[in-house]
This record gives C-alpha cells, structure tokens and sequence, in this order.
C-alpha cells in the first residue's frame, strides 16, 4: 500500500473521532498529522474548511436570541471602531519599524485589524498584492490565530477572567472566525455566544474599509457584506419569532458546534510545511507584535478600565 493511501485512511480515521474529541484536540490534531504524515487533500480541505465554518456560524445563530445578538453588536460597536483604527495606524507603524514589504505589511494589518484570512482576501485586489505577498500575510496570520486558539483559553482561566469578558477580547483580538468560536467554547456557552457576535460586528467592518482603500487608491473594487453574517442573523432572528420550534434550535445549534470540531481539524491541517516556510521573519515579527500588543491593549482595557 502507497504512503498516499496511508494518509487517506489515517485522514479519514481522524475525522472518524471527530465526535469523541474537542475543538483545541481537533486543532493540535490537524497540526500534528499535516506536520507529521501530511495532508493528503490540502486544497479540498481548505476550501471544506471554509464552507464548513460559515455554515457552523449560521447554525450557532439559531441557539441566540436576536436581543441578544443586537445588545452584544451594539455594545461591543465602540471600542471595535477604536480598536480597528488603532490597530491600521500601529500596524502601519510597524510595517516601517520591521521593514516589512509594503503590501504584506498592511494585509497582516488588515487582517488583525478586522477579520483575518477574509479580510486579507478581500484587500488583496484592492492593494494589487502579488501572490506571494499575499500567501505571507495569510501563513502569518494563519500561524498566529492556531497559537491564539490554544492559548486565549489559558490566559482567560489564569486571570479568571468571567464570560462576558473573555468572549469580547477573544471576539476583538483574534484574527479569524473560526479561532475566536474555537477559544470561546473552549470557556463556555456565553463566552462563545458573546465572542462570536463581537467577532462578526468586527468583521461586517470588511466592506466599509475594502471600499474606503479602493476610493483612495482609485482601484474600483467592491466588496459587500459576508452572506455568513446575514446568515447569522436570520437564525437568530427564527429562533426569536418562532420559539415553539425551540428545540429543532437548539439541535441545529449543538450541530453547528460538531461541525466547528471538524472545521478546526481541518484548519489545523492546513497549516503544512509550505505555509511555514512562506513565514519570513520580518512580518512574522510584524504580525506578532501586534497581535501581542492589540491583544495586551484591549484585555487591559476590559479588565482595568472596566469597558464592558
């Protein structure tokens, strides 16, 4: 039997233990068997990734009420304009300070500023960014939100930071969708369900600045809003005016969770030795330190400030 069938069987017999295993397992377990067997499907299940993901958002919609949905957007709506214009300028900043390439320094700004992976490939059209340029901002960011899922949980429990607080600095200092869900429900059911808002309010930001760069640069590209979004608020919005079908809401809700488990496997597989070595040390450093210093910001503004 070939290596490449080994990996297939191996692949396969992960997911089999998709229902058995949580999200942070699932994630270490996708590094691990990239890293050390290799994904045998690496653009299928990056692309599955995604879809899976985006539906696991709308499924988690259905076990929110829309109060709710609309009470977390609106109060988290403040310091996310504040942290997005402060994370552009400081990104900016550091793009100079570690001589980053133009390009890939702000898509790694962007793509902390707002909403990772989706928003490096939503600016990248506009920036004209090479493939290249934009790959290195993807592996870096991508590296950081696989760190972030496994050490957000951590941090959160040795602060004993409670729910509230912790889904709204994952929801603002983790770069993609699917790490912030990932952490949160690592740390409970409101952590996940304020996380996951917060995080979506966030990344709704993609189409004002993609079209606001495009004006500036007299590109003409356009961008609109992620119909996963929409989709969110459309299961929460059923779950409030038909709350006889309560429970059919609640089992698409606790499906959407399993779906994320497998999502994250999936994730965790992606990232390969190529993505690694598309990591150069400037915008590794880049992305970083300001990952680490938007994070440290927003948790000490949460904490000690009292920004709730």
């Amino acid at each position: 039997m070939n290596s490449k069938r080994w990996q297939r069987i191996a692949f396969a017999a992960c997911l089999c233990a998709i229902p058995w295993i949580g999200t942070a397992t699932a994630l270490v377990m996708g590094v691990f068997f990239s890293l050390l067997i290799g994904n045998p499907w690496p653009r299928k299940t990056a692309r599955f990734s995604k879809i899976i993901l985006q539906l696991s958002v709308v499924g988690l919609g259905f076990g929110l009420g829309l109060d709710e949905v609309i009470r977390t957007g609106r109060d988290s709506v403040v310091y996310t304009v504040v942290g997005i214009g402060s994370t552009l300028m400081l990104g900016h900043f550091l793009g100079r300070v570690f001589k980053t390439d133009r390009n890939t320094s702000l898509l790694i700004t962007f793509g902390t500023a707002i909403c990772g992976g989706s928003a490096i490939a939503a600016m990248a059209p506009v920036l004209n960014a090479q493939d290249d340029e934009t790959a290195v901002a993807l592996a870096t960011v991508f590296t950081l939100n696989s760190v972030a899922l496994l050490l957000f949980p951590v941090i959160g429990h040795l602060l004993r930071l409670d729910q509230a607080v912790f889904g709204t600095w994952a929801g603002l200092a983790i770069h993609d969708t699917s790490s912030v869900v990932g952490a949160t429900s690592l740390y409970g059911a409101r952590a996940l369900a304020i996380g996951t808002t917060v995080k979506l309010t966030r990344a709704i930001w993609i189409t004002p600045v993609v079209m606001g760069t495009a004006v500036l640069r007299k590109t003409g590209q356009k961008a609109g809003i992620p119909l996963f979004i929409i989709g969110f608020v459309l299961a929460a919005t059923a779950r409030t005016c038909l709350p006889q079908y309560g429970r059919y809401w609640g089992e698409l809700s606790a499906l959407a969770k399993e779906c994320l488990v497998v999502t994250l496997f999936l994730v965790g597989a992606g990232l390969n030795r190529d993505v690694l070595g598309r990591v150069g040390v400037r915008p590794l450093l880049q992305g970083i330190t300001l990952w680490l210093m938007v994070s440290g910001l927003t948790l000490v503004a949460l904490t000690f400030v009292g920004i709730h």
